[in-house]
């Protein structure tokens, strides 16, 4: 790394580290962990998954350094900058510089294939066509268990380069994961959407035993990820949305982190069926962790009776197609409404008043059954290269909320 690299890290890290000890971060921190631990505060607001290839403004975004590990460490403050400066809501600067642990995933002996279209080159949001390859039994049996393997060499190495640029300006600090278990997003990516929901109906022992070995993969991973210490109740985000909580332990076990969870694929799918091929394989997994967070995209107040009987489900996803009522009114007091809004609203054009609708309709909805909630706009594919969108989005949002808190 050239003196010329380290010289532009460190005026970014100064930045930084300036924005990351003011006392906001640390009431924003207090009152997400609040929220999570069921308490009504004002919601907090999350922007994730955003399309930063269509957001460099004045090209602040803008790499130079030339060493690859400078341009990563250059890319990780030019973001949190440039969010902290134009789209800040309510993040939070955390007052290090994270190395996250490394490992390998040796996968199940079988890749992707696929032919993708794609409008725009700098997106890696692309439309998929999954070529079938697990229409048997026998090509499920044949599916071989991963392989997790830590490399601490590259942990140690990655945190000495880091503080060999940073030195006393800002702390580094290791950090590990929480598990992110999705099997109904990835069983898909072998097979295609309508092969798998005609099986669920035309062929359910083939898909019974299909789940069956991403249940028994995903506990193996977990276990293996325990035994190698890469599990951290010290995270950034739960999939995109705040992780404080005083109801976890601190620690490295699966006790001590969070346990995601969704069935995006399912929203159409009755609730019996949802049980059958979702909940009751996933629920034994969930159990093993410290707290649980269901739900992405897909609507689930149909589903809710099932899903509240979940001994340590925490947050519940809201999607922009549920129903905001009946989900507010199911989830109450006893977990966390944790809302997305529709990223359709900053797609284009951008229209004041009709963000501003959602907002109000689900802070009253909320406000009115007792729930803590938060906002979190992700699955940003696209804002038509007008960053402006999500910059209006966010003052739109906060002066609405201001209305109410």
């Amino acid at each position: 790394m050239t003196s010329k690299d380290k010289q532009i890290i460190q005026e970014l890290a100064k930045k930084y580290t300036q924005l990351a000890n003011l006392p906001i971060n640390k009431e924003r921190r207090e009152r997400a962990c609040d929220i999570n631990d069921l308490k009504q505060r004002r919601p907090v607001v999350w922007l994730h998954e955003i399309p930063w290839h269509e957001m460099n403004i004045d090209d602040k975004l803008t790499l130079q350094c030339d060493d690859d590990f400078a341009r990563k460490m250059e890319g990780f403050f030019r973001g949190e900058l440039y969010r902290w400066e134009y789209i800040q809501a309510d993040m939070v600067l955390e007052p290090f510089y994270p190395i996250y642990k490394h490992y390998t995933n040796s996968g199940m002996g079988i890749d992707i294939a696929e032919t993708v279209i794609s409008n725009d080159d700098s997106n890696n949001i692309v439309s998929h066509h999954y070529i079938d390859q697990l229409d048997t039994m026998e090509k499920v049996m044949a599916l071989k268990e991963p392989v997790i393997t830590a490399h601490k060499d590259r942990d140690i190495k990655a945190a000495e380069m880091a503080h060999d640029v940073l030195g006393d300006i800002l702390p580094v600090m290791l950090r590990g994961h929480y598990i992110y278990h999705a099997p109904w997003d990835r069983i898909p990516r072998f097979r295609g959407v309508m092969p798998v929901m005609m099986d669920l109906l035309d062929n359910p022992d083939l898909m019974h035993a299909t789940i069956q070995k991403w249940t028994d993969f995903g506990v193996s991973t977990m276990l293996q990820m325990q035994e190698q210490e890469l599990l951290d109740s010290h995270i950034a985000d739960v999939h995109c949305t705040p992780p404080y909580t005083n109801d976890i332990p601190p620690g490295h076990g699966l006790k001590n982190i969070w346990f995601r969870a969704m069935a995006q694929m399912f929203g159409d799918v009755s609730p019996a069926m949802w049980k059958e091929f979702e909940f009751d394989y996933m629920k034994p997994l969930a159990d093993m962790c410290g707290l649980t967070y269901y739900g992405c995209c897909e609507p689930l107040e149909r589903k809710m009776p099932i899903l509240r009987t979940l001994p340590n489900l925490r947050k519940i996803g809201v999607s922009p197609q549920a129903n905001f009522e009946s989900m507010a009114e199911q989830i109450g007091k006893d977990f966390v409404y944790a809302h997305k809004p529709n990223p359709a609203h900053v797609s284009d054009n951008f229209d004041a008043d009709t963000v501003r609708d959602e907002i109000k309709r689900v802070i009253k909805t909320c406000k009115a059954h007792d729930c803590a909630f938060e906002f979190v706009l992700k699955d940003i594919s696209t804002v038509s290269y007008k960053p402006q969108n999500l910059i209006e989005w966010n003052k739109v949002v906060q002066s609405t909320i201001d209305q109410y808190f």
